[in-house]
C-alpha cells in the first residue's frame, strides 16, 4: 500500500487561480486535490481519461460539450465520459475545493510540467 498525503506533493497553478495537486496514482486509478478560486476558468478541454470528481466546498459550473451548465457544490458527485469536451468556472465569491479521479490513471497530467 501506498500512502500519499495532501502535504507531502506541492500544488501546481495549472492555469490562474486554479490550482491541482497530483496525488496517489495505481495501475487503474489516479486522484487529484483541486482548489478553484473565485472567478478562476478552467478552459475547455478533453483528454482521453473518465474522470470523476467531488466536490467538498464552494459550487463549481462545468461547461460541457454543448454550452450545457451542469452545477455541482459540497457533497456533489460528477463523472466526464472520456474524450469529452468540458471547462469550469468558479463564478461564486468562495474557493472550490474537491479531488478528481481519473481513469486509466494520469500520473503525469501536462499541467505537471
Amino acid at each position: 500500500m501506498e500512502r500519499v498525503g495532501l502535504v507531502d506533493r506541492e500544488a501546481v497553478e495549472a492555469v490562474e487561480s486554479v490550482h491541482l495537486t497530483q496525488l496517489a496514482a495505481g495501475e487503474r486509478t489516479s486522484i487529484q486535490a483541486f482548489e478553484i478560486e473565485p472567478g478562476a476558468t478552467v478552459p475547455e478541454h478533453s483528454h482521453h481519461h473518465e474522470q470523476t470528481g467531488f466536490v467538498y466546498e464552494g459550487e463549481l459550473t462545468f461547461i460541457g460539450p454543448d454550452g450545457e451548465d451542469t452545477v455541482v457544490g459540497p457533497g456533489d458527485s460528477f463523472t466526464i465520459p472520456p474524450d469529452e469536451p468540458h471547462g469550469a468556472e468558479n463564478r461564486g465569491d468562495e474557493v472550490v475545493r474537491g479531488v478528481d479521479i481519473f481513469a486509466p490513471p494520469r500520473p503525469d497530467p501536462d499541467w505537471a510540467q
